[in-house]
């Protein structure tokens, strides 16, 4: 299945599944991919599927779409080709292209964030909304986990088995925590939400974890735990 792998300073945030005949992208939430940046316009591009054809279309967005390196009004992807909109840059795998990947390198087929504004969502952790945690792209030994402290979930322990683990509500706010060769981090994404690391605020800046840490996202409280 084609898929999108969408990532912001060389951190994969978002690995999405191409599962309708069409996809819209853009900063509104009613978008089936949405990315909340000032960058991004209210519906930025469309993505059109056709048997195995895929096509990129910009939707007159105001900064532009690029397909490597070169603005384009409507352009059939192929595999590998990377896009950028604003800071953000996506790379389209296509379905062939996807098998060869997980046999050689770190992505994997399992669906993390699916194509659709209810995405992957495994359960409410707090209020105003579900607060979803989607895996990103990349494998290792489970190592770490998120324990939710507050919220409906509170109690929930989610192992971090991939290389980027999003946390958050899509539009409103989310962080990612990436699992570096001994380490982990943690930078907000998109959105506002107030996050916050053991009460300190923190930004897109990457910073270190440490077992015990407390994370803070839109009000709901989930601590970082490592063996």
């Amino acid at each position: 299945m084609p898929k999108m792998i969408v990532s912001i300073d060389e951190v994969v945030i978002k690995e999405v599944q191409l599962t309708k005949d069409r996809t819209t992208l853009g900063r509104r939430p009613y978008n089936d991919i949405v990315i909340d940046n000032l960058a991004i316009s209210g519906e930025h591009a469309a993505i059109t599927m056709n048997g195995s054809e895929v096509v990129l279309e910009d939707l007159n967005s105001t900064n532009g779409t690029y397909v490597n390196g070169r603005a384009v009004k409507k352009q059939q992807l192929q595999n590998g080709d990377g896009i950028e909109i604003g800071k953000y840059k996506i790379r389209f795998v296509s379905e062939v292209a996807s098998d060869a990947f997980d046999k050689t390198q770190v992505f994997k087929a399992r669906p993390t964030v699916q194509a659709s504004p209810a995405s992957f969502a495994p359960t409410d952790l707090g209020g105003g909304g579900p607060m979803h945690l989607a895996e990103g792209a990349g494998s290792s030994a489970a190592t770490a986990s998120i324990k939710v402290l507050s919220g409906a979930a509170a109690g929930r322990e989610v192992p971090l088995t991939k290389v980027v683990t999003t946390i958050g509500k899509p539009a409103i706010a989310v962080a990612a925590i990436t699992k570096r060769q001994h380490s982990y981090v943690v930078h907000h994404v998109e959105g506002g939400g107030n996050p916050s690391l053991n009460g300190a605020p923190f930004g897109p800046n990457p910073l270190p974890l440490k077992n015990g840490d407390v994370i803070e996202l839109a009000g709901t409280r989930m601590q970082f735990v490592q063996a």
